[in-house]
């Protein structure tokens, strides 16, 4: 059984030969131990594609998950200068703006004037929306361009070819021995990038209908994304939805500015592309919600984090959840990493792992 179809496997709520292992590394980890250097990691498609691989099979983890989009290969004809600083890079744009690389966490660009523009809702047009991509290389814009274009996109043909290259490039590398992964991020987490987390949240409150607005073209764009992704073949589609938890909303607000949209989601590409398994991805404090999150139709729940990390509990989890979803996780990285040693590590893999579930190794 290679690691492909073990995931399957597990995804399918059948049992594989052994519980599969499968971990988002952050993007500092792959600057700092894949061999490609920081800047083509974060700038070239072959390369972030390279590094993925590399460290796959460093740390033999059974699926790998495509979290940036692919890039333009011409994207050089926009660059000025590069200056190397102590402990990171700065890229200069013609466009006046710069990127800050750090050796050891994601680049972040910035506008001629040292932020990041960020419109106010009261400003934003809904039928302006399609899709919100963080990682995109000049970061959020709004009317949306795709890297240093001088116009937007038109909608019906948001996504540029080179989005999908890395997803082709990792899969011709692997060769259908691993689980390839592709993320999308989930419309509420779109709206929250948009705006600055704090403006997003304001919104929910005073202004409701306007977010519902925003939410309904976000989510029209997620689809269109995540069909995209399935018709190419990806193992899995990770619905990227780390603001939904208690930290951030109530269950009220959940089940309000969340939970439909999700469905919308899931319940569009799963009737397109039945063979695709989309799960959910939220950090924290989920414990109160995994009911609710079920209802979205998700086919998987990714990370449940325990106490004190989240606030998932696996002994209660497994009764909601077995025979519904699988169980991708329920690993604490950060107390694992401050207080573990091997043994406790690879104890708490076991025992997190225990019911027909995708691991959430340590990283």
């Amino acid at each position: 059984m290679n690691s492909r179809d073990r995931i399957r496997i597990a995804m399918a709520l059948d049992e594989p030969d052994r519980v599969p292992v499968f971990c988002q590394l952050a993007i500092g980890h792959y600057f700092l131990h894949a061999s490609s250097p920081p800047f083509d990691i974060w700038y070239r498609s072959d390369a972030f594609a390279d590094a993925l691989v590399e460290l796959q099979r460093r740390y033999r983890y059974d699926g790998i998950l495509v979290n940036l989009p692919g890039r333009d290969p011409d994207f050089e004809r926009n660059v000025v200068r590069i200056e190397e600083r102590p402990h990171e890079m700065v890229v200069w744009w013609k466009s006046g703006g710069r990127t800050r690389m750090p050796s050891d966490d994601n680049p972040h660009y910035l506008e001629p004037g040292g932020t990041r523009a960020v419109p106010r809702l009261a400003d934003v047009d809904p039928e302006l929306l399609w899709y919100v991509e963080p990682w995109d290389l000049r970061g959020i814009t709004y009317p949306h361009i795709r890297g240093f274009d001088v116009e937007p996109p038109p909608l019906d043909d948001f996504f540029p070819p080179y989005h999908l290259d890395t997803i082709a490039a990792v899969q011709q590398k692997t060769a259908g021995e691993v689980s390839i992964h592709a993320e999308v991020f989930s419309p509420f987490s779109q709206f929250l990038e948009l705006l600055d987390y704090q403006y997003a949240l304001l919104a929910l409150l005073e202004d409701p209908s306007k977010v519902h607005a925003c939410l309904e073209r976000l989510t029209a764009g997620a689809i269109d994304l995540a069909c995209r992704q399935a018709a190419v073949g990806v193992d899995a589609v990770l619905i990227s939805s780390a603001f939904a938890g208690g930290g951030f909303i109530s269950r009220e607000h959940y089940r309000e500015f969340v939970l439909p949209y999700e469905r919308r989601l899931i319940d569009q590409v799963k009737s397109r592309h039945p063979d695709v398994t989309l799960y959910t991805h939220t950090c924290g404090a989920i414990g109160d919600r995994l009911e609710l999150m079920l209802e979205t139709g998700t086919q998987g729940i990714d990370t449940l984090d325990p106490p004190p990390l989240g606030t998932v509990a696996l002994e209660e989890a497994v009764p909601v959840l077995e025979g519904r979803a699988f169980i991708k996780g329920n690993i604490d990285p950060v107390n694992t990493l401050l207080h573990g040693d091997a043994t406790r590590s690879a104890r708490l893999c076991g025992t997190g792992c225990a019911w027909h579930s995708l691991a959430a190794a340590i990283s």
